[in-house]
This record gives structure tokens, C-alpha cells and sequence, in this order.
């Protein structure tokens, strides 16, 4: 029989699964459970285990925290061959075309709930190109990435490094928001890619940020805890490609800043950038 969470307690769980997810967990499992345990009325069973103290472990059937509906497993697809560079005048334009060919994009699921598509925003002949998951509500309402909150803190990460927002390109793995803010499933990821791909093939930066587990999954072909990703440069279709948090997951753990400003740095470094001078 399943239980049913409140709703406080449900969000909470979303959001501890989100946290891990950011930091490259993603399949989580649960011993079974005693069914009289569950039924039992909990008065009658002060000992009984709730939610705080069921014990997981990696060897029993996956369960998912909504509609017991299975974990995606972010399996890319090959990333398809790098096309022949655009002069640098072309590029907006070479843009738009890519814009134009998605035109009002039904190719998956995720159009149902969509507000408004986002494409990108920057400069097309930026020096430096971030990818984040996905949209938000604020970015599906305006149609543009990161406009919220994480917007905002991907705004001063920016400024830190001595550069202003219209300076560098921002897209995401996927360009519709999925319900929930959930982890886009793989066949939804690996549709958009495609697009992405091309993105990064037209504006040519000589450096590329992913941002959080799922942009380094789907840009480097291979899913690894983060921890395993930063630090380091990867080669990507000719880019310096350095991985990070993503800002939302810094709004969550704000301790983790100092590592993402160490990984900026190493992007900083592949740039000859230096950081402003303070007042």
C-alpha cells in the first residue's frame, strides 16, 4: 500500500533529492518495507519507522519520490560531428537559423507545460559560454535563461570574473521547463541536444561552463559525480570545457561558493582574465 505524504514533507524530499542530484547522485534506492508497518495505526506504534529513519541502501528496487514512476538514468546519445566553423559576422544569423528550425518545437513531451521556449541569450561571438539544465519558471515566463534567482547569483558569478552578462552566451540542455523542475528524462535531453550541439559549434567559445551534474552529463557523453569533473580542463569540440556548480545548488549550499569560485578561476586562467579591482 502506498503512503501518501503531505505536502510540506513531499517538497522537502523533492528539494533533498534536488541537492543530491546537483552533486551527481542520482539513483536512489530503499530496503523493503514491512506493509503491516505502513498500515499499522501510528498511535498504536510509537516505534514504528517513519521517513526520517527508513534505511537505503543500493541493492533492492528503485523507488521515486512522485507517482512511483522510475528514476531516469542520464544515458546521452553520441554528441553528432562538429560542423565547419561560422565567420564571426555570421554567426547571429547562423543563430537564428537554428532558432527558426526548431520553430514551436513539439518534438517531446516537455512542450505540453511549456510557456514560452528559451532558446539563449548573449553575445554570439562570445569568448565564453555557459550551459545550465533547463528552465525555470521565471525563465519560461520571460523566455530567457537564467532570470531568476540562480540568474541573478549567475550574474555576479559573471562579474566576478570581470565580464558583464551581454559579453557571454547562455543556453541549456534542454529548452523547455520540465514539470516540477525535475531532472529532464533522457529521451527529452538527448532531443535538445542536438540544437545545443550546433549552438556551441556556431559561437565557438574558447570556453565552456557546465553547470551542475546534468550540463556535464550531456556535454561530456558520460554521467560522474562532480566531484570527479571539477578541477580540471576537458577538451570539448575545440572549447576548454571546466565544471561547477549549478548557481541554484550555490543558493542551496552556500558554503559550496568558495569551490565554484575556484573552478571560475580556472576558466578565468584559460581566458588571461583577471578579476576586477575592488574599490
Amino acid at each position: 500500500m502506498a503512503r501518501t505524504l503531505d505536502t510540506a514533507t513531499r517538497e522537502a524530499l523533492v528539494e533533498r533529492v534536488r541537492f543530491y542530484r546537483d552533486l551527481g547522485l542520482t539513483e536512489f534506492y530503499r530496503r523493503p518495507v514491512d506493509a503491516a508497518l505502513l498500515t499499522a495505526d501510528p498511535d498504536e506504534q510509537p516505534g514504528a519507522p517513519g521517513l526520517a529513519s527508513e534505511t537505503w541502501e543500493t541493492n533492492s528496487k528503485p523507488i521515486l519520490f512522485q507517482e512511483d514512476q522510475p528514476i531516469p538514468s542520464r544515458k546521452p546519445t553520441p554528441a553528432p560531428p562538429q560542423v565547419a566553423a561560422v565567420p564571426a559576422a555570421e554567426r547571429a544569423s547562423a543563430l537564428q537559423l537554428i532558432r527558426d528550425e526548431i520553430g514551436d518545437c513539439t518534438r517531446c513531451a516537455l512542450h505540453a507545460g511549456r510557456n514560452r521556449l528559451v532558446f539563449a541569450d548573449g553575445d554570439p561571438n562570445a569568448r565564453l559560454m555557459f550551459v545550465g539544465e533547463g528552465p525555470g519558471a521565471d525563465e519560461d515566463a520571460q523566455g530567457l535563461p537564467f532570470v531568476g534567482r540562480a540568474g541573478q547569483l549567475l550574474n555576479n558569478m559573471i562579474a566576478a570574473m570581470g565580464l558583464k552578462r551581454e559579453q557571454v552566451y547562455i543556453a541549456n540542455v534542454v529548452k523547455c521547463r520540465p514539470p516540477g523542475n525535475r531532472t529532464p528524462a533522457p529521451e527529452e535531453a538527448n532531443t535538445c541536444t542536438q540544437f545545443l550541439f550546433r549552438q556551441i559549434d556556431v559561437v565557438r567559445p574558447e570556453v565552456l561552463v557546465a553547470l551542475g551534474a546534468t550540463a556535464a552529463t550531456y556535454l561530456l557523453g558520460a554521467r560522474q559525480p562532480l566531484a570527479g569533473l571539477r578541477g580540471r580542463v576537458h577538451s570539448f569540440r575545440g572549447s576548454q570545457l571546466i565544471v561547477t556548480y549549478h548557481p541554484a545548488y550555490l543558493l542551496r549550499d552556500p558554503r559550496q561558493k568558495k569551490e565554484a569560485w575556484a573552478d571560475l578561476q580556472i576558466a578565468m586562467r584559460e581566458l588571461g582574465l583577471k578579476p576586477p579591482a575592488k574599490d
